[in-house]
């Protein structure tokens, strides 16, 4: 049963239903914004190395968010950044009650009905050693073990009320993992996966290892992202996910690999394609912008066409607010 085609959790949502129509032009659902979250209700954290990207507390992020879905905000990413949770080798923090995206999902809900939430599913900001899965003695990623963890935090992510969950782990199976769980719970139909499905080990998540203080604590994740320079793997990445029935794929970054984004949806043109505009690629072009290298506006536009012309349905970008303005 597992292996047959599945559709109800692609389009139970009308922001899920309107990514299943494929064209160039850039409309409020076609963006998604990224949002972190910290367990003091009332903080607002700047991250200098993002300019005008910040932590958000509960009681902040609905004052942050409430006049951007007045703008016509379609979907949101939530990451959670913890300091008083404890940290340890198996990120027990991540689907803790007092986690902040926890806490924050059935607020949301009833605050912004009609927005889709996504959460962000790793265990990278809750784990010790900053890696994103469990290590075995040697320091090398335990998988089954990994997986499971994904698939539990999963599970306590739908119930808390999220639309979406999407693993940014790369362990292999996860997708697996998370649709039975999720079947096993009856939430099948109304909670869909969103796989970081083309994940590169790159050099442009400087930022975003700042903001969700996320960094490991040794070595790198060379070996469970992929390597920059290879078309097959991300390939095969992209079929295994497929296979265990993600409904949603992503690439991530963004402007280095359009080639792969235009592959993984010429591969699976059936499925919402989303792409990642990650924080090094939101700093680099804000700034070359600040000092009058280019006209921002014109650029970034230049930019997001040729995301959607690559392939992608849905672009994850913290502009999202600048360009709810432009909309």
């Amino acid at each position: 049963m597992s292996s047959l085609t599945k559709l109800h959790s692609s389009i139970f949502h009308p922001t899920l239903r309107k990514l299943q129509c494929q064209d160039v032009d850039i409309a409020a659902h076609n963006l998604m914004y990224p949002l972190f979250l910290v367990e003091d209700d009332e903080a607002v954290q700047e991250i200098p190395s993002m300019p005008g990207v910040a932590r958000y507390g509960i009681n902040t992020l609905k004052k942050h968010v409430t006049p951007l879905v007045e703008k016509g905000l379609a979907s949101i990413l939530l990451f959670g950044v913890v300091d008083k949770l404890p940290k340890d080798t198996t990120g027990s923090g991540a689907d803790s009650a007092e986690n902040p995206v926890v806490k924050a999902l059935p607020l949301l809900r009833q605050w912004f009905p009609d927005l889709l939430i996504a959460c962000d599913v790793c265990l990278c900001p809750y784990t010790s050693h900053g890696h994103c899965g469990v290590l075995t003695d040697d320091g090398v990623i335990d998988n089954e073990p990994s997986i499971q963890r994904i698939a539990e935090i999963s599970l306590a992510y739908a119930k808390a009320g999220a639309h979406i969950v999407a693993p940014s782990d790369m362990m292999d199976n996860r997708i697996w993992a998370i649709k039975k769980i999720l079947r096993e719970n009856k939430m099948e139909n109304t909670v869909s996966v969103l796989s970081y499905s083309v994940k590169f080990a790159s050099g442009f998540y400087g930022p975003f290892r700042d903001a969700a203080k996320s960094a490991p604590a040794f070595g790198d994740r060379k070996c469970y992202q992929l390597p920059p320079g290879s078309k097959g793997i991300a390939k095969r990445a992209a079929k295994r996910d497929v296979e265990e029935g993600a409904d949603m794929l992503m690439v991530k970054p963004g402007m280095a690999y359009l080639d792969i984004v235009k592959q993984v949806k010429d591969d699976y043109p059936e499925l919402p394609l989303f792409i990642y505009q990650v924080s090094g690629e939101y700093s680099m072009l804000l700034n070359a912008g600040k000092i009058g290298a280019f006209d921002l506006r014109t650029v970034l536009w230049e930019v997001l066409v040729g995301m959607r012309r690559a392939g992608a349905d849905c672009i994850i970008t913290y502009f999202t607010p600048t360009l709810l303005d432009w909309l």
